[in-house]
């Protein structure tokens, strides 16, 4: 795993997913779940966010009171906001929000997503935040399979939605190789 020069911060990816894998359709989620969307504002809040350009460009504004990191190989693209920085590849974006990250002595890094990032980082990623949707969906982006002797499932919550798929909130911790 490369070198994490703050041990106590974490890397955290918050996402939703559907049991395909699928995280997104047409550039936005496929499901509209209320109670998933509070939790990655909670998640989330303070922190400093590391995300894609299009998924930025989705959310169509700087989400309040976070620090947004977007990662586009577009060298020209620029986003004129006291809250929003621009890194060209994973590994400056991962650098400067675990820079943020201390100067504002908070202990995560949020990866927001899509799947691009999520990919790039996974390998930084310390910890998923999974809302796990109990259904297939039709989608056009999908998150890779997290390898399961790699991560460790530490809580779970089911939620049984009666307005659409029942899902659940997982948490994954990466399994540390100690020699």
């Amino acid at each position: 795993m490369p070198a994490n020069n703050n041990d106590r911060i974490e890397r955290v990816a918050v996402v939703a997913a559907a049991k395909n894998g699928a995280i997104g359709k047409d550039g936005w989620m496929p499901w509209h779940l209320p109670e998933d969307l509070k939790r990655f504002k909670a998640l989330t809040l303070g922190k400093p966010m590391i995300m894609g350009r299009v998924t930025f460009e989705a959310i169509g504004k700087p989400l309040p009171k976070r620090t947004t990191i977007v990662v586009t190989r577009d060298k020209d693209w620029t986003f004129d906001h006291e809250n929003v920085r621009v890194c060209h590849d994973i590994e400056s974006a991962i650098a400067l929000a675990d820079q943020i990250a201390a100067k504002d002595n908070v202990n995560e890094v949020i990866i927001a997503g899509g799947a691009q990032i999520y990919k790039l980082a996974m390998p930084y990623t310390t910890r998923y935040e999974l809302t796990e949707v109990h259904a297939d969906i039709d989608g056009d982006a999908f998150l890779d399979p997290l390898p399961a002797e790699k991560w460790q499932e530490t809580a779970r919550a089911t939620v049984n939605n009666p307005d659409g798929p029942d899902y659940s909130f997982v948490t994954l911790n990466r399994i540390r190789v100690t020699s």
